[in-house]
């Protein structure tokens, strides 16, 4: 084995701390990658391969690296893969180093740390997230934003699926566990959510982050979060004044959607393409700040299920819907605030600029403005909402009488103070400016002494100032007039005692005003920092408010109206309409439809046609309550409706392959979690159970899963399916009825009319839709063959009336199943066809074959 340099050594010494993370080791203008890191990173970032010599013989390693000025680029795109980065700094200057430069970890960059790029989504939190379980089968789950300083605590009580669930709500990017976790709960995590996951030993709250963690009680929540932070202390290695006071929050006290609902339903995306628009987030996005962007994801992900709380919010709506005006005016001002919560972020991480800071003054211009408009309003909601907000003005003072309203980037540049502001920069600039005056004026008078039209007096970096002549004018130069000191090509330069003095003096000024402007930048931004606390409070209120005026602007916009909660669990939606299709839809297109459900309608039972609208009707339903329980206006005409307390849908399904369960075992993994936590306060949504198997089977769990929903859990439920067979079942259960979706035949064409009402289908025509599709004339002909030939046969199941209501004789008791008839004689055909009938393979044959092949038997019958 080769012996390394001393330096290769340092490197695996710093990497064996970080052995799940790119070490970018700076050497010179260069962050270096060696071994597997360099492999890895190669291919990830499509950078070249390279390789180093060991040391003492021919063995080289393999070797990258990206230049550190570029670094922030290919960082980001390995933290957007889910990767983390520990970036390796030099911490001694290399000529006062003796031996191997020290070199330390001066940041761990994970994608649940990362403080700006690309990764960071406006209108998006940033969360990192900590699990921790107890011998007591409850978990405590806490949350933190880096980059706006939110936290939040809870315990979550129930399994690992739970835990998953609310990972799946927060958006969480990594997740922090104890070393201890077995690998299985990770495998099990990793495959329904794409995170990132680190570990951290210590569960003890870092002493300075105590005051935040004043309100817990519990010491699994101290726990818990005192491993999240535990972690965010060891690996950012900075100050972390900006976080929040932790919030303390239980999931019940929201309404509950699982992980699965939150999809089906395409809340904040949508289920085929994973983007915002197309979701009923991006319908309901109106804010104008990113503060209030993210505010609305939250509130949409977490419904209230407290009447009080949601009619305050509906009537800060009414409000803003009323009076117009002012609300275009409160829109306007908005517009006019940065994101106060990632500038106080910056602030205390110490790497805001100063544009970031006039960002923050212009935000703090417009606070005043904005309180004055909500306090004119007639709504108390609203007037709560600002009556505590510190206006900052001793904080805007400071900015507007300090910083330049147009600074550079770069805080190390200069041109970020005002004038005025400080007197010895003052008497920097004064030199600086009569040098350079003086420069000017010499140029002048050299050129009327010479009378060398052309002379000039430039500067470089390396020769300073210097007086230059073109080779053709210098026959008019007096000897001995310029000391000479460089040659070019067609001229020459020159310098004189008297210019290398001033030279000396302003260049001595500008070097000074750029340290003192550095200096000064920093004490401003050390006095921003006492108004971090006041900055994130006025951040929470003006997002509120955002979010609100959201609600006013969209509702006036598309005439959604004021729902109205009740607790006697009735549904009475006049003219409802999925929000979204409804959008997308051209105008006056969109079908609205009445949703009536009471004691005596728990249940609809949903028939009709393929792409009549039955699952755009279900998803309608949710929706609506969704937005009521938001505190928005929903679509329809007229709505009253109770205030759920758990959502669950199963809309839709497709193979989990990574856990390798198939299509039916997730519609029945999703309806079993339905009808096993919901309430008879909740609401259930569930599309074509039982087609994922056979007929028989499907039914039988169809009707036995609204049996169980009707007499057990007592949910308002709308079950959308095809099995027409399972229509009687409203003459057995009372609180269940039928609708169906409407169509009518017109010269041999269907036509979709999209309505709702009361009764059963008496088809499906699914060959239509099959037309639809355009599937070959050849396939459409010889299927409506087939079906004819079908609905020719006697019906399969049998119907027995028993004591009144109608069964099905699938589900029928066995004692009360008709008596066997002694078997009829059989002539030589009939023989033949049922020796056929034995011999075949009915596992091995495709549903057409067989289709087919009882054709052929029945042929041969008649």
């Amino acid at each position: 084995m080769a012996e390394h340099t001393p330096m290769i050594k340092q490197y695996l010494t710093i990497k064996a701390h970080y052995k799940d993370a790119f070490l970018f080791f700076r050497l010179g203008d260069f962050y270096e990658m060696f071994f597997d890191d360099a492999k890895l990173a190669a291919q990830e970032l499509e950078i070249t391969l390279t390789s180093r010599g060991t040391g003492v013989d021919s063995e080289r390693i393999p070797m990258c690296g990206v230049p550190y000025h570029a670094a922030e680029q290919y960082i980001q795109q390995l933290i957007e893969k889910g990767y983390k980065v520990a970036l390796c700094e030099q911490t001694e200057d290399p000529k006062q180093a003796k031996g191997v430069v020290r070199r330390e970890v001066v940041k761990l960059i994970t994608p649940g740390t990362v403080m700006e790029g690309k990764i960071i989504q406006e209108k998006e939190n940033n969360f990192i997230a900590s699990v921790s379980d107890f011998h007591d089968e409850t978990y405590g789950f806490a949350l933190t934003d880096l980059t706006t300083g939110e936290s939040f605590v809870t315990i979550i009580q129930g399994s690992w699926q739970e835990v998953i669930n609310e990972i799946a709500t927060s958006g969480a990017k990594e997740i922090i566990l104890a070393p201890n976790h077995s690998e299985e709960k990770i495998r099990q995590l990793l495959q329904q959510i794409n995170v990132t996951h680190s570990y951290e030993e210590s569960d003890q709250l870092p002493e300075a982050l105590l005051p935040l963690c004043e309100g817990l009680a519990q010491q699994k929540l101290l726990q818990t979060y005192g491993r999240l932070s535990s972690y965010l202390v060891r690996t950012q290695k900075r100050s972390l004044d900006h976080l929040q006071p932790v919030v303390y929050y239980t999931p019940t006290d929201f309404m509950r959607i699982d992980l699965h609902s939150k999809r089906n339903l395409e809340l904040v995306e949508t289920l085929r393409d994973k983007k915002k628009k197309g979701s009923l987030l991006w319908l309901l996005d109106k804010t104008v700040t990113a503060m209030g962007g993210r505010l609305l994801k939250q509130w949409l992900e977490r419904p209230l299920i407290v009447k009080e709380h949601i009619e305050k919010r509906l009537s800060m709506v009414e409000t803003l819907i009323e009076e117009f005006f002012q609300r275009e005016e409160l829109r306007e001002s908005l517009k006019e605030v940065y994101d106060l919560e990632r500038l106080a972020g910056k602030v205390a991480y110490g790497n805001v600029n100063a544009r970031e800071l006039i960002q923050l003054k212009r935000s703090l211009q417009q606070i005043p403005v904005i309180v004055s408009i909500v306090q004119q309003m007639n709504n108390n909601y609203g007037h709560d909402l600002v009556k505590d907000i510190d206006l900052c003005e001793d904080l805007f003072v400071l900015l507007q009488n300090s910083l330049k309203e147009d600074p550079p980037i770069s805080i190390k540049e200069g041109g970020i103070i005002l004038d005025g502001y400080h007197s010895q920069l003052d008497q920097y600039r004064d030199a600086s400016r009569n040098g350079k005056s003086w420069i000017a004026e010499l140029e002048q008078k050299e050129k009327q002494a010479t009378g060398i039209k052309s002379l000039k007096i430039g500067y470089n970096k390396v020769f300073g100032y210097y007086i230059e002549v073109t080779r053709a004018n210098l026959a008019n130069l007096a000897e001995g007039r310029y000391e000479r000191k460089q040659t070019l090509s067609n001229a020459e330069r020159f310098i004189t005692p008297e210019l290398k003095e001033k030279e000396a003096l302003i260049l001595e000024a500008e070097e000074k005003i750029e340290q003192l402007e550095y200096e000064l930048f920093i004490q401003i931004r050390e006095q921003v920092k006492y108004y971090i606390t006041k900055l994130q409070y006025v951040a929470k209120k003006l997002s509120e408010i955002d979010v609100l005026q959201s609600f006013a602007y969209v509702s006036e916009d598309n005439q959604y109206t004021k729902p109205e909660f009740n607790e006697d669990r009735e549904i009475s939606i006049i003219d409802g309409r999925h929000p979204v299709v409804e959008k997308v839809l051209a105008s006056g297109e969109y079908v609205p439809n009445d949703v009536q459900m009471h004691q005596e309608r728990e249940i609809l039972l949903i028939t009709g046609p393929n792409m009549a609208g039955k699952s755009t009707y279900m998803r309608q339903l949710a929706l609506i309550a969704i937005m009521g329980q938001i505190g928005c206006y929903v679509p329809a005409t007229k709505v009253r409706i109770p205030i759920f307390d758990q959502v669950f849908t199963r809309i839709g399904a497709a193979d989990d392959l990574a856990s390798g369960q198939s299509t039916f075992m997730v519609e029945m993994l999703e309806t079993k979690n339905a009808i096993s936590k919901a309430t008879t306060n909740s609401l259930i949504l569930l599309d074509e159970i039982g087609r994922g198997t056979s007929t028989y089977d499907g039914m039988a769990l169809a009707q036995a899963i609204i049996e169980y929903i009707h007499e057990e859990v007592g949910a308002k439920t709308l079950f959308s399916t095809h099995y027409h067979e399972l229509t009687v079942l409203d003459q057995e259960l009372s609180a269940l009825k039928n609708v169906h979706v409407s169509a009518v035949e017109e010269n041999g064409k269907v036509v979709f009319l999209h309505k709702v009402v009361d009764g059963q289908a008496d088809k499906s025509y699914g060959i239509y839709v099959a037309e639809l599709a355009e599937l070959p004339e050849k396939v459409i002909s010889r299927a409506k063959t087939i079906l004819a030939s079908l609905e020719n046969q006697p019906v399969i199941s049998q119907v027995k009336e028993v004591d009144g209501p109608v069964q099905l004789s699938l589900f029928m008791d066995q004692s009360e199943a008709p008596k066997k008839q002694p078997k009829p004689s059989l002539d030589d055909d009939e023989k033949k066809v049922l020796t056929s009938l034995k011999k075949l393979d009915i596992l091995n044959i495709t549903p057409i074959e067989a289709i087919q092949k009882l054709n052929e038997l029945q042929k041969k019958l008649k």
